[in-house]
């Protein structure tokens, strides 16, 4: 019910690309902390990696799933989802960063950047949901029900994200000045 409840969320992004609203631009597809090689001693990025998933895509998309990954405060199999929710400094630092390493983003893009999290993050946890129910083929898990409560996670964040959403807006609306 809460995937269904959600539906529109899932193309809301690619309809508004393919009505010339949002452009195509080069994206990672996978941007999450673990792919960049950081320097042990400057603590400063060396390379981005796991290059195989660059494409054509949207720039909400980058940015939200970086922002599931980074801006989250739990593991994403975290068994107690009390522990997960959306920390919205994180969100501001990544935002902040993101649209000054990236000045030619359009006003459409930069409203939309917080439909970039959500989406990416309810992405993650349908596909999750997905290799659960197929008998976890694609994912890696080490444990039993280990995609189901990665599955848990994401939805948990996606609706602290509903509630954080008016403040998630502002911020972006403030570091995009």
């Amino acid at each position: 019910n809460f995937i269904l409840e959600r539906e529109e969320l899932t193309h809301a992004l690619y309809d508004l690309q393919q009505e010339g609203k949002l452009p195509l631009r080069v994206t990672h597809n996978d941007t999450k902390l673990n792919n960049i090689m950081i320097d042990d001693e400057t603590g400063k990025g060396i390379c981005v990696i796991d290059l195989d998933t660059v494409m054509p895509g949207l720039a909400a998309h980058d940015f939200g799933d970086s922002v599931r990954f980074g801006a989250s405060t739990a593991a994403e199999d975290e068994k107690d989802l009390s522990k997960m929710e959306m920390n919205l400094e994180r969100f501001r630092v990544f935002t902040r960063g993101y649209v000054r390493a990236c000045p030619g983003l359009t006003a459409k893009e930069l409203e939309l950047l917080p439909m970039g999290a959500k989406n990416m993050t309810m992405e993650c946890g349908v596909r999750f949901l997905t290799d659960y129910l197929d008998g976890d083929h694609y994912f890696a898990v080490h444990r039993d029900g280990q995609n189901l409560d990665r599955a848990r996670t994401q939805f948990k964040l996606v609706a602290d994200m509903e509630k954080k959403w008016d403040k998630m807006r502002r911020i972006v609306e403030e570091e995009a000045k």
